[in-house]
């Protein structure tokens, strides 16, 4: 959540201050299905790959720790590959199969929903 302060220093002029108080949710779940070529390589990803069935799936969580949590998590319950865990930002990205990608994200969002006490958000795809 992003709080905005607005105060006015002893010159008057205004001064805005951002705090960000992390909450315990998972605010993205998406599913990338069949993705063009081209997206793996803008984002850096190993272009190598047969895309026949491919997904990239992407998580974004707050505290941002808990995307190391989410790493092991995903790579556990099904056959992805870990493209991007960013313990600062809370992203993950994971590319696999279709339904190993899904699998994996489902995984996430059950165990902090019920094992934390996250509030999660609904798994979408494209």
């Amino acid at each position: 959540m992003d709080i905005r302060n607005l105060i006015t220093d002893s010159d008057d002029r205004l001064r805005i201050v951002q705090e960000l108080v992390p909450g315990k949710e998972i605010t993205l779940a998406h599913v990338i299905a069949s993705p063009d070529p081209i997206m793996y390589q803008k984002l850096g990803l190993n272009p190598e790959l047969d895309f026949s069935g491919a997904a990239i799936g992407i998580l974004t969580v707050s505290p941002a720790e808990t995307a190391i949590i989410a790493a092991d998590l995903s790579t556990k319950s099904a056959n992805v590959d870990l493209s991007f865990v960013d313990r600062f930002s809370g992203t993950l990205i994971t590319t696999g199969l279709i339904s190993d990608v899904e699998s994996g994200l489902k995984a996430v969002l059950e165990y902090c929903e019920n094992n934390l006490g996250f509030k999660v958000c609904k798994l979408s795809r494209t």
